[in-house]
């Protein structure tokens, strides 16, 4: 932790006329990556935003929304992470999706009046595993009106709860797979690892469509990001439970968001030139992401792609953004 971190004052009450004291919230600089774990009823911006105040952080912003019915891994990025937030939402996903068997609603989820209600205790997991197999791969999905999708500037699920239906496209995605990982008389629970941009809602209604008995989604639980996981995540409760001096000790570093990019080290001379967008040749193999570190352990200069054996800068963190991390 840095010493202005470590010194930074606490939140000053200001008098605004006749109206009661307000707490205005003395912002600091941090930089570094929080595994939050949402709860379930917020939406990612409002989470975001809670986090950002109880951190105290100038900037801030996270990698892909979740409903505000789902909980789990939302990764949010501060300062210098926010550089590379597109690699997070570029990422494979990772859910648990508890589907409703027999239960049909408007809006595909349980938040939606029921459309449909029929039998669904004879269901087999052998037929759930059939039906999920029809699933895997390369599929098309039509996106839900209700959703976050937009049509000419407003949300596609603005036009829904107005009853206005709009001609969408479907889009390709991947499921890579889906396990069983529970099944109760008219509930099955999934693992699901799919490329981003899968709506899980619609894959639990088309799952539904395939038993011949609807479904929808009773529960979602995002569980992993590319390489991130829940694990090390926390809550918005644990968070604010902590002393303030504390919670900065949450964030880890930017790198951690290309965790899964081989590593480059330069010298002290080319990692300044590097750090200006200089390209050098470097003795190693052409990779489209690469993390590049200068000399001391931790000194995370920002990524580059190799293009026949020149490195070529993509995203920098400036040289006192590298400090502060050294410093953290």
């Amino acid at each position: 932790m840095t010493d202005a971190v470590a010194t930074a004052a606490k939140p000053a009450r200001v008098q605004d006329g006749d109206r009661p004291l307000r707490v205005r919230v003395q912002r600091r600089p941090l930089h570094g990556v929080l595994l939050l774990d949402k709860p379930l009823g917020l939406s990612s911006n409002d989470a975001l935003q809670k986090a950002k105040w109880l951190l105290r952080a100038e900037k801030a912003g996270h990698t892909g929304t979740l409903d505000p019915l789902a909980t789990g891994l939302l990764p949010l990025c501060f300062g210098a992470a926010t550089k590379f937030s597109q690699i997070s939402l570029d990422a494979d996903k990772r859910y648990l999706a508890t589907l409703a068997l027999g239960i049909r609603t408007t809006t595909g989820d349980a938040e939606g009046e029921v459309l449909e209600r029929v039998d669904a205790d004879h269901i087999t997991a052998e037929q759930v595993a059939a039906a999920c197999a029809a699933f895997t791969g390369e599929i098309d999905q039509m996106p839900p009106m209700y959703s976050a999708l937009k049509h000419e500037g407003k949300a596609l699920y603005e036009y829904a709860r107005a009853g206005v239906e709009i001609e969408r496209k479907s889009r390709r995605v991947t499921i890579h797979a889906i396990d069983i990982v529970a099944m109760h008389p008219g509930t099955v629970t999934l693992d699901v690892r799919c490329t981003k941009g899968t709506y899980i809602r619609t894959l639990a209604e088309d799952i539904g469509a395939k038993l011949g008995v609807g479904a929808s989604l009773a529960a979602l639980r995002r569980t992993g990001s590319g390489g991130l996981t829940l694990d090390g995540a926390v809550t918005l409760s644990a968070i604010e439970a902590m002393p303030d001096e504390q919670r900065a000790a949450l964030l880890t570093s930017p790198d951690r968001l290309l965790a899964d990019a081989p590593e480059l080290r330069l010298n002290t001379q080319d990692a300044a030139r590097f750090l200006s967008g200089l390209r050098r040749r470097v003795d190693a193999a052409d990779t489209p992401r690469v993390r590049v570190y200068g000399p001391e352990a931790r000194a995370f200069l920002g990524s580059a792609h190799i293009t026949s054996g020149e490195l070529i800068a993509d995203r920098l963190l400036t040289p006192p953004e590298v400090q502060a991390l050294l410093s953290a």
